[in-house]
């Protein structure tokens, strides 16, 4: 699966033509499955400027996956218009999943490579419902569930049922520093989950550190990234990442 966060299209050198080699990168990874984490768009932003949310939609309408591309809001997006960005995405073709499961996979394939599975979204920790008891309630098998979300802070409240945890939200701090860390992440959770592959309590989440860039448009050791997930079955797992 390939993870897009935080894209904050309309951020500095993160205009439209960014967003489109963004997906062209994205569709030559050849993904079974295309998760967009949040934050489209930038709202108060020093230095971006405004790109409306049917324009960066209709730029990943073109994303292509076999299982499908599917997102949810990030605060940023809420902040703007919820609903309005809601609506371009579904207009675009793309599932939006907030507070709701989806059964996934269970086809025909090779034995392993379609295996079901849920994907749960559950909206933004900040500025929306994130109903995750609601949307475990749509879960009505033993398949294994995948839950994406934008804010990890979360995963405090993702149950063991859940296999993995996807969120973005903290671009990494977007800054760094060798001996030192992160300075500022925003996290209630300071840099608990700031990036990367976490496992508490044999709980297992992976932050993406995104894409744009938000407050100030500076990104230092923490480059952007689109994100590729290899998930294999419990017999032959591997790190969920590379």
């Amino acid at each position: 699966m390939a993870l897009l966060a935080d894209l904050h299209t309309g951020s500095p050198w993160n205009d439209e033509t960014k967003l489109r080699e963004i997906v062209r990168r994205t569709n030559a990874e050849g993904p079974q499955l295309v998760l967009l984490l949040g934050d489209y768009i930038v709202h108060g932003v020093f230095g971006a400027h405004h790109v409306p949310p049917e324009i960066v939609a209709g730029i990943l309408a073109d994303l292509r996956a076999p299982l499908g591309v599917f997102a949810i809001l990030g605060n940023h997006d809420y902040a703007l218009n919820g609903p309005r960005i809601r609506g371009a995405l579904r207009r675009a073709g793309i599932t939006v999943l907030e507070d709701e499961s989806a059964r996934l996979g269970g086809g025909s394939g090779p034995p392993g490579a379609d295996a079901p599975f849920w994907l749960t979204g559950v909206s933004d920790f900040l500025r929306a419902p994130h109903d995750l008891p609601t949307a475990l309630a749509m879960v009505t098998d033993d398949a294994p569930v995948i839950v994406f979300t934008h804010n990890p802070d979360l995963f405090p409240e993702v149950p063991a049922r859940v296999s993995l945890t996807i969120a973005g939200h903290t671009h990494g701090g977007q800054v760094r520093l060798p001996f030192v860390g992160r300075p500022i992440v925003p996290s209630i959770y300071g840099q608990r989950y700031a990036a990367g592959h976490v496992i508490e309590e044999g709980r297992d989440l992976y932050v993406a550190t995104g894409l744009g860039t938000s407050i100030v448009p500076v990104r230092f050791l923490v480059p952007p990234e689109i994100v590729v997930l290899e998930i294999h079955p419990l017999a032959k797992r591997r790190r969920p990442g590379r």
